[in-house]
């Protein structure tokens, strides 16, 4: 359980980046925060593994106050993949940077080489592993951040922006990969402006905008509130832009696949 209470954090320079926020998320949850640019989302990342203390409440992970645990042991609870992944990076090659946490974490030679080997086959940067990740594309980049976090598997994930820089065929495997998490049991929580992937994904949504949580629920609910989409300066998906365009022969505005829209229609001209 992830539990915000009162959270606010201010920064050295007099910038509140957080207001009054209380969040509760459980076990095994898929969660997207999103909202415009310094709405406060990769601010509220930050204080899920301690890099950001809250200037006032608290924020409690597994029970732990943050403010009373190092980045450290948070870090054993909590992966963060930050959306410029080259900052995680100092080893000298892609094995090496993946293995790292590991080592570091006192797992065995065997472990370690089974984990690496899995994490970069399945991220498909296996032929890459003798290079420096500081000559990867930045997509590539990408996917080294979550290999290390997916090797030392821990409970919480947190991705800032995953699809940024990446291709479909990539954002298809960053959709397999978070899946595959939630069927593990994960908590996953991701910051995106990707509209169009978290409407594919269904999570929770939770919308931010200066500082507050101003809209909190199941994708299919928050992505058809064109008001509060447009309040965070959200461009609906297309699906719903659609839906909401066919008002006029019955059709509810709704988060749904094509194929779904297409039954929908051609019933009604049946009818």
């Amino acid at each position: 359980m992830i539990v915000f209470e009162n959270v606010e954090y201010v920064y050295p320079n007099g910038v509140k980046a957080l207001r009054d926020v209380n969040l509760r998320i459980g076990e095994g949850e898929v969660v997207a925060i999103m909202g415009e640019n310094g709405a406060g989302k990769t601010t509220l990342l930050k204080h899920l593994n301690g890099l950001l203390k809250p200037t006032k409440g608290r924020v409690l992970i597994q029970g732990i106050d943050t403010k009373e645990a190092t980045v450290a042991e948070l870090s054993r609870k909590v992966g963060i993949v930050f959306q410029n992944a080259e900052e995680m990076f100092f080893s000298g090659s892609v094995w090496e940077e993946t293995e790292f946490a590991l080592r570091n974490f006192g797992f065995s030679e065997d472990v370690i080489r089974r984990r690496v080997e899995w994490t970069l086959r399945f991220m498909e940067l296996w032929n890459y592993k003798d290079k420096s990740p500081f000559m990867l594309s930045g997509g590539e980049k990408k996917r080294l951040a979550l290999s290390v976090i997916l090797a030392w598997s821990p409970e919480i994930i947190v991705l800032d922006e995953p699809t940024l820089g990446q291709d479909q065929l990539q954002k298809e495997k960053m959709m397999e990969v978070i899946k595959l998490l939630n069927t593990q049991g994960k908590t996953v929580i991701l910051s995106s402006h990707d509209i169009e992937f978290v409407a594919e994904l269904k999570p929770r949504v939770i919308l931010m905008k200066g500082g507050k949580i101003v809209g909190d629920g199941p994708a299919e609910k928050i992505m058809v509130d064109l008001e509060l989409l447009e309040s965070c300066s959200l461009i609906p998906p297309q699906m719903v832009q659609l839906t909401s365009r066919l008002e006029f022969i019955g059709i509810e505005a709704k988060l749904a696949s094509p194929e779904d829209i297409a039954r929908d229609i051609m019933e009604r001209i049946k009818s």
